[in-house]
């Protein structure tokens, strides 16, 4: 199973840590040999009884972070494919995937936090029916290199990717239930679910059976669509909360027992999934290096 981690760029705390600890923090994750970096697609947080926080813009990170590396894995976890043009996000991706030398996962999904959506100026309706169409026209557009479409909400008309289509670029989406699972059977390379902290957990559960409903309705064989998942890893020094109020949905780290992450880790990769995409708290150097060496132990 390939690990990875979430770039520390406002999604943890306020306010979002500067470039250049983002980029010590990735290059760091890239000597000590773990396989990705992951970045979050928001463009502020205004949730309840909280204060409100901002977050680094998520594409101008992953350029960066692409132009920055060398051998890591970058990818989105996951882009709002409602906060961008459609095509012309496909033809980002094709531009970034060429600088970062074809290691780009594109992660894309509906959005779900209406406040940074309104605030910006994004309708707020029908938002599985503008996820679809564009993400049908952005996988076209990847695959094949050319498209032309005529949608309700979202259109291009002999829309072309030059000097190159991308067709083996990795398409890996998101989804929380409903309609959008068919979606992602019906497009997505790869599907992930967050944040949890073991296999077992019922949410997940939950969700990976219903992205086989949708894989067989869809005519697919559930088998094709890859599965990762996103674990949320909190150390004793941890000082903020991680992606959720409950704390079952935690893998509980030690900060001298790196073997208590690597079997947790290693109950994923048994359960079948092929990728792991970490949420650390704290998300600083010492706990890269912590899941560093569970990594390590879960390799040999």
């Amino acid at each position: 199973m390939k690990v990875g981690v979430l770039l520390p760029m406002g999604n943890h705390g306020s306010p979002p840590d500067p470039w250049p600890t983002v980029l010590a923090f990735g290059q760091r994750a890239e000597a000590v040999g773990l396989d990705g970096l992951w970045i979050v697609d928001h463009t502020l947080f205004r949730l309840p009884d909280q204060p409100e926080r901002g977050i680094h813009e998520a594409w101008s990170i992953l350029a960066a972070m692409a132009a920055s590396t060398q051998r890591i894995g970058i990818g989105t976890l996951v882009l709002g494919l409602r906060f961008r043009n459609a095509a012309l996000l496909a033809k980002m991706a094709a531009t970034t995937d060429e600088i970062a030398g074809g290691r780009l996962t594109l992660g894309v999904g509906a959005g779900w936090h209406d406040p940074e959506y309104e605030s910006f100026g994004y309708p707020l309706d029908h938002r599985i029916g503008r996820s679809e169409e564009a993400f049908r026209l952005l996988v076209t557009l990847i695959r094949e290199g050319r498209a032309t479409q005529e949608g309700r909400w979202v259109s291009a008309h002999d829309a072309a990717i030059l000097p190159a289509a991308r067709p083996d670029m990795r398409i890996l989406s998101a989804a929380r239930g409903g309609r959008m699972m068919d979606v992602v059977a019906r497009h997505a390379d790869a599907a992930n679910v967050a944040w949890v902290g073991r296999p077992s957990d019922p949410m997940l559960v939950e969700r990976m059976a219903a992205l086989d409903a949708a894989c067989e309705r869809a005519g697919r064989d559930p088998a094709s669509l890859e599965r990762t998942v996103g674990i949320s890893i909190r150390y004793p020094n941890a000082t903020t909360q991680g992606p959720s109020p409950d704390p079952t949905r935690n893998l509980d780290g030690s900060l001298d027992d790196p073997r208590i992450v690597a079997d947790g880790l290693r109950a994923f990769a048994e359960a079948g999934y092929t990728e792991a995409m970490v949420w650390l708290e704290p998300m600083d150097i010492g706990a890269l290096d912590r899941l560093a060496e569970s990594v390590a132990l879960l390799r040999v």
